[in-house]
């Protein structure tokens, strides 16, 4: 059966409760502003643990970049120095990538930061029983809270990850600096630098949408009376 029509000619029924629960997108990302404000700590705390990660990861990338900058100069003293630093270079070696040792300090602590944006996005849930069963109640659909919980992990994900992947390469280019001179950063491929932070701002954001799925499903699920009578 379609859906009804009153004299004036305005559906009513179905059609007309979804046009009531679907917000414009401008809608849900100022609800997600609000709600980030309200928790700016939290958020604050989350945003953090993933600047941190990030960095790293940026970090090792540009400091990569700038080894190889030196080793592309084919200069015979730069190459010395670089395995004088640690770095572990055959003789027909052209390129310098992580050490295994790097690689596996870099999945633990993403993998610690995205444990801890979920067990924040699940605390952050927690606290708004009553705020989703309200929304629920109203006729919001599972897909609207979905969005909203997305929205704020993609916000705090841009800003962590841009912000680690910026320190992450500042700290990697002083670095080299302080380690080879001038040489270091005269040498260096700045698209490379680019790339690299481009690669650890895109996996921070990753990390952050990843991390807030399962909460988000937890709070998209949820029942309206069962969020009501929990929170009181």
């Amino acid at each position: 059966m379609g859906a009804k029509t009153t004299p004036s000619g305005s559906k009513t029924g179905s059609e007309q409760v979804q046009r009531q629960v679907k917000l414009p997108f401008m809608k849900s990302l100022e609800i997600s502003i609000k709600s980030i404000k309200v928790r700016f700590f939290r958020s604050l705390i989350t945003t953090l643990s993933l600047v941190l990660a990030v960095s790293f990861l940026s970090f090792i990338g540009v400091s990569n970049d700038v080894a190889n900058g030196m080793l592309d100069t084919r200069e015979p003293e730069l190459r010395r120095m670089l395995i004088r630093s640690g770095y572990d270079l055959e003789p027909g070696d052209t390129s310098v990538g992580s050490s295994p040792k790097q690689r596996w300090l870099v999945i633990l602590s993403l993998l610690v930061c995205v444990v801890g944006i979920v067990n924040a996005q699940l605390m952050a849930v927690t606290e708004r029983f009553r705020e989703i069963g309200t929304m629920k109640c109203l006729g919001a659909l599972d897909r609207f809270i979905l969005r909203l919980f997305f929205l704020e992990a993609g916000m705090q994900g841009l800003a962590g990850a841009s912000i680690g992947a910026l320190l992450g390469a500042i700290f990697s280019l002083f670095s080299g600096w302080a380690r080879f001179g001038s040489v270091a950063i005269a040498a260096i491929s700045w698209n490379e630098v680019v790339v690299s932070i481009a690669v650890a701002t895109a996996v921070g954001c990753l990390l952050s949408l990843l991390g807030v799925f399962y909460p988000a499903l937890v709070a998209a699920r949820m029942q309206p009376v069962e969020a009501m009578r929990v929170e009181q």
